[in-house]
């Protein structure tokens, strides 16, 4: 399998079981939602999971793949204030637990350009 292909699979992977891990485990996704949205959280924590499902779906079709993979990047930009506020949350956990919450922050950056890369390949 080229590399191309492999990295759009691991994609399809991630986002799938993000998205279902929104359904299986929807509390830890509710805490992160940030206060400002409007609706509940477990409605940003369902839709967003839902969104993940069908990001993996279109990225998982070749036909599909560069629309969806750079949706998913914007999708990726688009979730990083969760983490901020996770992290802010966290602030006051022990040692391990913060160290988890602020790390994600940094890591946003590059599933946004692996998610575009992916959308770029699929362009050639």
């Amino acid at each position: 399998m080229p590399a191309t292909e492999r990295s759009a699979q691991l994609l399809v992977g991630l986002l799938a079981a993000a998205g279902a891990a929104h359904a299986v485990a929807p509390k830890l996704f509710d805490a992160t939602v940030p206060d400002a949205l409007p609706g509940s959280a477990r409605a940003w924590t369902q839709g967003s999971g839902v969104v993940e499902l069908l990001l993996a779906a279109g990225v998982s079709v070749p036909r599909t793949r560069r629309v969806s993979a750079l949706a998913t990047a914007v999708f990726f930009a688009a979730v990083f204030p969760a983490n901020v506020k996770m992290a802010y949350d966290w602030r006051h956990k022990k040692a391990p637990l913060k160290a988890l919450a602020y790390g994600r922050l940094p890591l946003q950056a590059p599933l946004v350009l692996w998610a575009a890369r992916v959308g770029r390949d699929a362009a050639r």
